[in-house]
């Protein structure tokens, strides 16, 4: 069986552009016939068929951007969409919005419906499911093809694209350090399982806090939550499993949680346990949504700048689209954060 082969592969064993070879295996008149002949010759030799994701070549621009995100009801990534939409807008392109739910299998099915020559390139945050599986194949076939990918938030190191990440690591160092200069000893966390690499960085940076201080880290005072629980329908499960971790560590005079609504949850589950914050228990968490504005106490939380993560990623995608040059330059950008105090912390 021959092996197959993309776009990108056979420009590259052909030392000609990848646009190039798309317009040679169309018989484009803009290509000669000798390149023409030798394309076509190599892709059959080798057995080439176009995939069906990614067709939407710098030769039929759609000058429409297609975004994916996990979750639509979610103040962070309403944020990033509405500064994605500010920059498109200013540069001359709309955008159109993918939902994967969380679901490897419909990230697929968005970018398979979106590129097929709806859209020029796509900005896109990965699924939880896509990361527990590390199935990227979705998304190396479709930068191979010559569509442009820019990564946000949710990134997988190993696929060479632009990507732009918040400073996880530090946003968690500062949270956790805010509550050890506060005079909490006995700081816990709540997170996520550790193939959200948000979620990892985050614990790390708590554990480097903490380390810093010369406090050892109890391996009890980390609530590893499964991520099912964060949907409404499964609230009051992991209200009850935050119950349960309050009540095994009842010295915790300190919480950082990873997300808005573990950081919530907790401070309810607290009001239940008559716990006070933050005379008792102060609590910091991440993102700075809504909920976090308006909470009973307002919450202390570290802020992504969600609206210019967009912006960038944006800038990012369409500066590739319009570069005239062939060129693979990828840029990975990292967002600082801001600790934002509040009444859940003293």
């Amino acid at each position: 069986m021959k092996k197959k082969v993309t776009l990108k592969q056979i420009a590259k064993e052909l030392d000609v552009s990848i646009s190039t070879v798309s317009k040679a295996l169309k018989n484009s008149i803009e290509i000669s016939e000798d390149t023409r002949q030798k394309v076509q010759a190599f892709a059959k030799l080798y057995n080439y068929r176009p995939n069906n994701i990614a067709l939407s070549l710098k030769n039929r621009k759609t000058k429409t951007i297609g975004i994916i995100i996990p979750e639509i009801v979610h103040h962070f990534f309403s944020k990033v969409i509405s500064g994605i939409e500010k920059e498109a807008l200013s540069r001359g392109y709309n955008v159109i919005v993918g939902l994967s739910n969380e679901s490897f299998s419909n990230e697929v099915i968005n970018m398979e419906m979106l590129a097929n020559g709806s859209i020029d390139g796509f900005i896109l945050s990965v699924s939880k499911e896509t990361m527990l599986l590390q199935d990227y194949h979705h998304l190396t076939e479709t930068i191979n093809q010559g569509m442009p990918v820019v990564m946000f938030d949710r990134v997988i190191n190993e696929i060479n694209c632009d990507k732009v990440i918040v400073d996880d690591f530090e946003g968690a160092v500062k949270a956790t350090n805010k509550l050890i200069e506060n005079g909490c000893k006995k700081i816990g966390l709540i997170t996520t399982k550790d193939y959200i690499n948000v979620g990892k960085l985050r614990t790390q940076g708590y554990l480097k806090a903490l380390e810093d201080h010369q406090i050892f880290p109890e391996p009890d005072f980390i609530l590893k939550v499964d991520d099912e629980k964060l949907s409404e329908e499964n609230l009051e499960s992991l209200e009850k499993e935050i119950e349960s971790f309050f009540k095994a560590n009842k010295n915790l005079d300190g919480i950082v949680a990873v997300n808005e609504i573990y950081a919530i949850t907790a401070m309810k589950v607290a009001r239940k346990l008559k716990i006070k914050i933050p005379e008792s228990l102060q609590v910091i968490g991440f993102t700075d949504g809504v909920l976090s504005k308006h909470a009973v106490p307002s919450l202390t939380t570290v802020s992504q700048h969600a609206s210019q993560m967009g912006e960038k990623a944006a800038e990012l995608l369409i500066n590739n689209l319009e570069r005239e040059d062939e060129e693979e330059v990828y840029e990975t950008f990292t967002i600082q954060t801001d600790l934002i105090e509040r009444e859940s912390t003293k």
